[in-house]
Formats: structure tokens, sequence, C-alpha cells
């Protein structure tokens, strides 16, 4: 276990943020901080701080190239009322980034961001998790789904959360009592100052009503999903997510995940990455996860789960449209299916975050009316 000074464990809590692991449409206490600025990001790589394992870029980064158009000025409806996309990003964003293929045809930031700064992932990175689960699924490392929690922790195995199954954690669906707005502020403030970890706190935790029944969007369950990918791979979450992941799929920069001070990462929060490259982590599952992450699990993620239609394993759903990794704010990696085009927004506080959608639909229906037919895909 790793010991801080008090001031510097404060200071990384703070980092991390409070509160960081909202759902759509929810509002949790506790002030984020802004994303990490190049000169930040240097000072991160240099530090090496000790709420962080380090992600390095891919030996063979998938390659963007640009080619820049304004689809700012594309109209939506929301509320009633017409909006350009322009105006709805100086309201609510801090980076925002279109790929079509491997050509970026929008990437704007707001002053004092770039293509080069790290942004909070926030809940996003709960897909990341739920993908490399998908990964150890097609090793063999995990046997089924439907195995419980407690069959790779054996410190649950006598805890409500080890009978859960690894597929009720996946689709929020645990049975475990937990109010998200409430409950993730202990869970994340007391982790990031090492005053726990993830599974200490999650031996504490009672069931609410039987597994499979009912969603209830649970930062906890993602975090006991980490613990089960690093106990059935016998690797550290970073190192998994970096030679299963990070590298193969083409990631070209240096990021950062956080981790519970105790050893083992959260998993449901604070990946520090460049918005080019949660778009190469889109266009890796547009592209079926390219033998990546499977082409079945992919095809999963994006499929009911049976407690909610809008949320599959681990990522959300936008209808027929396509599905998306969610963060607060409004934070996402927007993968339309429907339109072959990914779209990822950082912000740091969203207050409307309904509206999102609305623009990215009408963002990916753009980009495919004006498509060069040769250039799909």
């Amino acid at each position: 276990m790793r010991r801080r000074p008090a001031a510097l464990a404060l200071a990384t809590a703070l980092t991390l943020g409070l509160g960081l692991t909202a759902a759509p449409a929810v509002a949790v206490p506790g002030p984020p901080v802004p994303p990490v600025s190049p000169s930040t990001a240097s000072a991160l790589e240099a530090a090496e701080p000790p709420n962080f394992d380090r992600l390095t870029p891919s030996a063979h980064p998938v390659e963007l190239t640009s080619d820049p158009r304004d689809l700012g000025k594309v109209t939506y409806t929301y509320d009633g009322q017409t909006h350009t996309v322009r105006d709805y990003l100086n309201r609510a964003a801090q980076g925002f980034l279109v790929l079509d293929g491997t050509r970026i045809l929008d990437e704007w930031y707001a002053p004092g961001y770039s293509k080069d700064s790290l942004f909070q992932s926030w809940s996003m990175a709960k897909s990341y998790t739920a993908d490399a689960i998908g990964v150890a699924l097609g090793e063999g490392e995990i046997r089924s789904i439907d195995d419980t929690a407690g069959a790779y922790v054996p410190e649950l195995a006598n805890t409500a959360y080890g009978a859960v199954t690894i597929r009720n954690l996946l689709r929020m669906a645990s049975g475990i009592g937990w109010n998200e707005t409430v409950d993730d502020v202990p869970l994340h403030v007391g982790v990031s100052l090492g005053l726990y970890s993830t599974l200490q706190f999650a031996a504490t935790r009672t069931k609410a009503v039987d597994q499979g029944t009912q969603f209830n969007y649970t930062s906890l369950n993602t975090a006991v999903l980490a613990l089960v990918l690093q106990r059935a791979t016998g690797e550290p979450y970073y190192r998994y997510l970096q030679e299963r992941i990070w590298g193969p799929g083409g990631m070209a920069g240096t990021a950062y995940v956080g981790n519970d001070s105790h050893g083992d990462a959260l998993g449901y929060c604070c990946i520090y990455a460049t918005d080019r490259d949660f778009a190469r982590m889109g266009k890796l599952m547009l592209d079926g996860g390219r033998g990546v992450v499977p082409a079945a699990w992919v095809s999963q993620v994006g499929t009911p789960s049976g407690v909610n239609p809008s949320y599959g394993l681990g990522w959300w759903i936008d209808g027929q449209d396509g599905y998306y990794a969610s963060g607060l704010g409004g934070q996402l990696i927007y993968v339309s299916t429907k339109y072959r085009v990914v779209i990822v927004k950082s912000t740091f506080l969203n207050p409307d975050e309904g509206e999102t959608l609305p623009a990215f639909r009408a963002v990916a229906a753009e980009v495919a009316r004006t498509r060069e037919p040769a250039r799909a895909g």
C-alpha cells in the first residue's frame, strides 16, 4: 500500500475530482476539476503522481489526417428551439472532435486547451473496463460473464458482491444498495485519500434487491469489475489495458489511469487522455474491434441489456443510431453506427446533458449526407 503526506493526498483527491461518475442527466455534488492543460500534462509525466498509472503510446498508432470542414454551422432542435452546434460547444464543451474514417473533419478546443491536452474521462472509463472484460472473456481468462465476482475475488466470496455475476455488474443490475449521487462521494474521496481500497469498500455493501431485476447505475459495480479483471488475468488493470487495448488499438499518446492508492485501479473513472485518443477508441469500436476487442463483444455492447433499453454492457445506447461512453457533464465518445461517424466531446460541466445527443445526431447525419461514397467507413 502506498502512503502519502496528507497535503499531497488531498491534492490528488481534488485532481481526480469529486463525484466523477454521474449517469446521463444526473447531477453529482462536488467540484470537478478542469481538463489537464499541455503544461500540466508534462508535469504529470515528469512527476508520476502516486494515484495514477501510465499508459504509453502504441508502437503502431492509428494515423489521423485533417480534412477540415465547418460542422459548427449544423443546426438541431432541442426543447423546441433551433441551435447551432457551435453555439452549443461555446456553452457546453472544452474539446470537440468529429472523425470520419481516419479523417478529422472538425476539431475545436476552448481557449487554453488543444489537441495535446489531457482530458479527464470521468465515467467514460467504465466502457474501457467493460471492453477489457470482453477481451479477457475472448482470451479465456474469464470463463463466462455469468460467473460470480466471488469466483475471481475470493475476498468478496462471502459478501453481497461475491454473489453478483459479471453480467449484472456490466449491465448495472447488481442489486447492491446504492445511490450514485450520494454514495459515489465517500467511495471516491476515500479511495483517493487512501483511507480504504475499492475492495474494502465493496465488501461493506449490502443487497437491496435481487440481482438482474433492476437497473441502478453504480460506480462501485465497475470498480468490482476492475478487481475481477485483475484477478482473472493476473495483471494490474493498467497493464492489461496497455497490452490488450491501448497498444494494439493504436492509441498515439501517453495517458494516465487512476488507482485507489492500494494498488488497484478505480475502473469506474479517471483516464486522462487526449480527445484524439478517445476518438481512436471510438473508431476501434466502430470498426468492430479490429481483432483487438472481440467482434462478438462489440456487437453486444450496443444491444439493450434486458434491464434498461438505453444500456448495454458498459456502454449507453442511442436507440438505432449508435452507442456511447458517457461521463459527467456530457463527456462522450459517441459511436454512430447509423452514419459511421465518431464524435468526442470533453467538458468541464454541462448543466443540461440532454442536449448532447440531438446535437451529435445532427452532426453525424450531416457528415453522412456530404460524404463522398469512396470515403465511407
